[in-house]
């Protein structure tokens, strides 16, 4: 029976995992707030690890998000030496920390969405209203 993931893609949500909880109860640091580790891509050789994060309490604000990045990447050492004794590996991954925009894309494109159909709604509310005026007058007119 073949593996459903590979080694790498488990081993990717386990530091997920972990460095979620590392950062909800062990990394106190006002300038990210809450943050929510969305995924985790982990090098082949185990040597590396891109962890993606958004932040609940930043407003999409850039600066806000750059110094909280430069905090996360201020921490990584620490992070890293705690999810090395939670973890069983031989080599813990480097970690390096990127925002991730998935999410507030995601919004957007929800809002462009919402907003177009509340655009052809009206649009067809109104042509519907049009119509109905037209057909009065031509019922007048006959």
């Amino acid at each position: 029976m073949a593996r459903e993931f590979s080694r790498t893609r488990r081993v990717g949500q386990q530091i997920q995992r972990e460095i979620a909880l590392i950062l909800q109860r062990e990394v106190k640091d006002p300038r990210f707030g809450m943050v929510t580790v969305s995924d985790v891509e982990v090098s082949r050789d185990l040597n590396y690890a891109k962890v993606y994060v958004t932040f609940l309490q930043l407003d999409n604000d850039p600066e806000r998000i750059k110094e909280a990045l430069t905090a996360l990447g201020e921490a990584a050492g620490y992070i890293r030496s705690l999810l090395g004794s939670a973890m069983r590996l031989r080599v813990v991954p480097e970690l390096r920390f990127f925002y991730d925009e998935t999410l507030v894309e995601g919004m957007r494109m929800s809002n462009l969405v919402t907003n177009t159909i509340r655009e052809d709604k009206r649009r067809m509310a109104e042509s519907g209203r049009e119509d109905d005026v037209a057909d009065d007058t031509t019922e007048d007119n006959a």
